[in-house]
This record gives C-alpha cells, structure tokens and sequence, in this order.
C-alpha cells in the first residue's frame, strides 16, 4: 500500500511516517517547513526519519517532498502522477489562540488546503482519506464526556471552526464522489518531540530556566492528554478500515464517512498535569495565575467506546509515565 502523509515533518506526521515504513508501507512524505515554530525542530524530525532507514538496513520505499497543500497547482504538480492509496492529511495551522490572533493562516491551510487534499482525493481515485480533527470542535459540550453523537455545531475558535469545517466537507465528498473519509477528533496529543506551542512544552521550558508560566483558570481545568505512541496505535488500526455505508449510524448519511475520538478517556486536571511536570524536572513551577481564556474549553474527555468497540482500541500510557519521556527527551535534544 502506498501512503501519502501530509505535515510529515509535523510532531504527530513523522512518528507515522517511522511506524508506517516499520510496518512496510511505502510512503511519501509532504511538509512545507514553515516558521509557525522552530523549522529545525521540524528538520530534526525528517532526520529521524533518514537515520531510522539507515539504521534499518532495509530498502525502505520513502519520499519527501517540500510543498505546500494551500498551492493547489504545485501540489497537482507534485502528485497528481504518484500512486497513492491513501492518504492521512495531518498538514494544519494549529493552536486555539493562534488562530483567534491569526485566523486568515487557518483558513489558508485548514480549510483551503483540506480542499485541495479532497480534490486530490478524486482526482487520483484514492481508497481511504484520513484526516485530523480535534476535540475542540466540541466547543462548550453540556455533557462531560464528548461521545462522536454529540452536537459539535458551536466552536469555540477558529482553529475549531476549520475542523469542524473539514468534517462537513469530507462528509460533502464522501456522499458525492464516494469518497471513504475518516475524521480523527484528537484529545490533546503529547510526547517527545512535541510543539513548542503546547502547554507543556512551554512549562518545562520555563521551570528548568527558572521562569513564571502561565496558569489559566487557575489550574482549574483539565485535559484528556493522549501520548503520542497510544494515538499512532489508533491510526494505524483505522489506516486500512475503510468506512462502509453508514445505514444510520450518523442520521440521515449513508455515505462512506465516519468519525473517531482518539483520547485517553482520563482527564488530568492542570494543576496536576503541572505536578508532573515539576516532578520530572526536579524543579517547582512559579505560576502566574490568570483568569480563564475567551477561546478555551474547561474540560475535554472522550468518549472512547466506539474506538474501542471497533478496533479494540485502549490507550497504555499514563500521564505520569509520558510525561517523564517528554522531560527526558527535551533535556537530552536542548542539552540542559
């Protein structure tokens, strides 16, 4: 099978990329390395991937390719004449309070790229097109564990709005062209690696430098945190579980889509989630409490049931445990 996977040199898309040529998938990689954050954590990253086939010894079928899913002529351009099978778009302008500051780079990426992701699709008569969607498309959810049958119509931001603008338009080619589509709601994905925009990225940082961080909410909130291991599990279950026709699974579609919450159905509390990270770097945090932020969800919890009804899909890795790894890496790629 042959695996298009957009975002490649991303945090989520390279450890794919590795898990996805360790199973003997060929691959071909699209990133267009850009400034959002530090391109050599990006660079890093592809390396890990060339020193991963290098140390394999193996005859690896990989490429990458530098371009950009908004440009949809030099995306055509660079593979239309590809054999793809399918396709895991994970090329996203990230971040909730990003995209209040910066909302056009969202829709440039998330909603004018995804489409172009989708014609590409057609064109090349794909098998299966999974793509990212995030937990926050949830918005304020009365109920205190979001289950995939929830009404999501009420973002929250406009990092939300987009993904839950890439669900409506998958669900608009599957019924159309036929089109198999899987949207992956992701809870808070962590690990080593990881984006400097993500909070604990930017905590240990600070508490090993001896600096204040930002506490919102006053640390009353909490997070469904899934390490990254547990999520590229889930992706590669799903990878070649095409969705069939629905016949009422989701009202009123038959069309060959479904959606999927990847979380660990265990909410950690920021406080706590803090406390970890203090531990791991022997240091404690000083926190600069603030009032809560227009744009962020209180609590975030999956409803797991379906992803594990299906795949038999159960996340290992506890917070403590993922954590520490993140510490552990970070201290070893920053040389602290």
């Amino acid at each position: 099978m042959n695996v298009l996977v957009t975002g490649s040199a991303g945090f989520i898309g390279s450890y794919l990329v590795k898990e996805l040529l360790a199973q003997d998938y060929n691959v071909i990689g699209v990133d267009n390395l850009n400034d959002y954050y530090d391109v050599e954590l990006k660079n890093s990253r592809l390396l890990n991937i060339e020193n991963y086939l290098r140390e394999s010894n193996t005859s690896k079928n990989y490429e990458f390719i530098q371009v950009d899913i908004s440009d949809r002529d030099l995306l055509f351009s660079a593979l239309n004449n590809k054999k793809i099978d399918i396709i895991v778009n994970l090329a996203a302008e990230a971040g909730v309070r990003y995209s209040i500051e910066n909302p056009n780079n969202f829709i440039k990426s998330n909603i004018e790229g995804f489409l172009n992701i989708l014609e590409l699709s057609k064109t090349i008569e794909i098998k299966h097109l999974l793509y990212a969607s995030s937990s926050s498309i949830y918005g304020m959810n009365i109920n205190q564990m979001f289950s995939e049958n929830d009404v999501s119509d009420f973002p929250v931001s406009t990092y939300a709005a987009t993904k839950k603008s890439n669900e409506l338009m998958a669900h608009t080619y599957s019924h159309i062209y036929n089109i198999p589509t899987t949207g992956l709601r992701f809870f808070t994905i962590y690990g080593p690696n990881g984006r400097p925009d993500m909070a604990y990225f930017k905590f240990t940082k600070a508490i090993l430098e001896g600096k204040a961080i930002d506490v919102y909410n006053k640390g009353n909130q909490s997070r469904d945190y899934t390490y990254i291991d547990d999520l590229i599990k889930a992706i590669m279950a799903l990878l070649e579980k095409s969705p069939s026709n629905l016949d009422g699974k989701i009202t009123g579609s038959k069309a060959p889509f479904d959606v999927y919450n990847i979380g660990n159905s265990t909410p950690v509390s920021l406080n706590y989630f803090i406390e970890c990270i203090e531990k791991s770097c022997g240091k404690k945090a000083i926190k600069n409490l603030l009032p809560h932020q227009s744009g962020d969800v209180t609590t975030t919890l999956a409803n797991m049931d379906k992803l594990k009804s299906e795949i038999n899909f159960k996340a290992s890795v506890k917070i403590e445990e993922g954590i520490d790894r993140f510490v552990k890496w970070y201290k070893e790629f920053y040389n602290v």
